[in-house]
Formats: C-alpha cells, sequence, structure tokens
C-alpha cells in the first residue's frame, strides 16, 4: 500500500508529558511527523494537537489504535477526506534595498500578508493561509532574497457542513 497524507486532529487533556507520548507513539512505530501543531482549545483543560502523518491505511489504523489506548486522549479525528478548514503561519525575512520594497509590500498585500517589522536592509512579512497560498507568495519572494523563514505546523478543523 502507498503512504497518504493524513491530517490527524487529537483532543488530549493540558497535561505536562501528553504531547511527548503521543509524539513518541507515532515517531516510535516508524512514522515521520511532517508537520505539528498544539494549543488550548476553548476548554482549558483541553489542548488539540493537530499532526500531518505519512502512513499507509495499516500504519494509519495501528496509529489511531495505539492512540485510543492512550488515558490522556479524548477524541481523535481524521480530517483527511473531510471539507477541513487548513492554515500554517509563515515569517518571510526578506532583503529589501529601499528601491524594492514598494513592489515587495505590494506583493504582501495582493496575498493578504502583513509587513510585522521592517530593518535597514530587510521587510518581515507575516502570511496565513494554505499551503498552495503560501508557496506562492514564498516563489515570488525568492527574487528578493529570502534571509529567513519561519513556519509553524498546520492547524485544521472540520467544516461546519450540518450548520
Amino acid at each position: 500500500m502507498e503512504a497518504q497524507r493524513h491530517i490527524l486532529s487529537v483532543t488530549v487533556e493540558n497535561k505536562s508529558g501528553v504531547l511527548s507520548r503521543v509524539t513518541g507513539l507515532i515517531s516510535r512505530r516508524g512514522f515521520n511527523i511532517e508537520s505539528l501543531s498544539v494549543g488550548l482549545t476553548e476548554d482549558p483543560t483541553m489542548s488539540r494537537i493537530t499532526a500531518i502523518v505519512d502512513a499507509d491505511d495499516m500504519g494509519y489504523e495501528q496509529i489511531t489504535k495505539q492512540l485510543h489506548k492512550l488515558i490522556s486522549v479524548y477524541k481523535i479525528s481524521d480530517l483527511t477526506n473531510d471539507a477541513a478548514i487548513e492554515r500554517e503561519l509563515v515569517l518571510y525575512k526578506v532583503s529589501a534595498a529601499p528601491e524594492k520594497r514598494g513592489e515587495i509590500i505590494e506583493l504582501s498585500n495582493i496575498f493578504r500578508a502583513s509587513i510585522v517589522d521592517v530593518g535597514k536592509h530587510s521587510l518581515t512579512i507575516a502570511a496565513t493561509g494554505t499551503e498552495e497560498k503560501l508557496k506562492g507568495l514564498e516563489d515570488l519572494l525568492r527574487a528578493y532574497g529570502i534571509k529567513e523563514t519561519v513556519r509553524t505546523g498546520k492547524i485544521a478543523m472540520s467544516r461546519n457542513t450540518k450548520d
């Protein structure tokens, strides 16, 4: 079977060591976590882990069965084939000579990104969106010279298809 990219949303207790147990369980089985994001939920006693994992169907089933056995895990959702909203945040530090700043700012505006810091020789741009949108912006910013890139992990949530 061929490996597939799975979007896993895991609601867990907001306690020390839970993230380590969840990620350790996945990595011990030989699966790489491509993206990882963790944050509090609407209930401060709970956290949501969003992990992107490449696994075939059998491997993915093994991961979810083992996760269900962890006492700290309350809910596991596979958002892979669901109508889901996915977002990621990226900070780009771009070389910005004074005569090019206007172009870079205009490009940022087109992608609804924000200039969050201005230096003598650079601009730092914050952009959120889908993987495709961020790749498009990054491809265009390369022409100016990207000095540094920092990315969050992906976050995902199922759409309100029943509302």
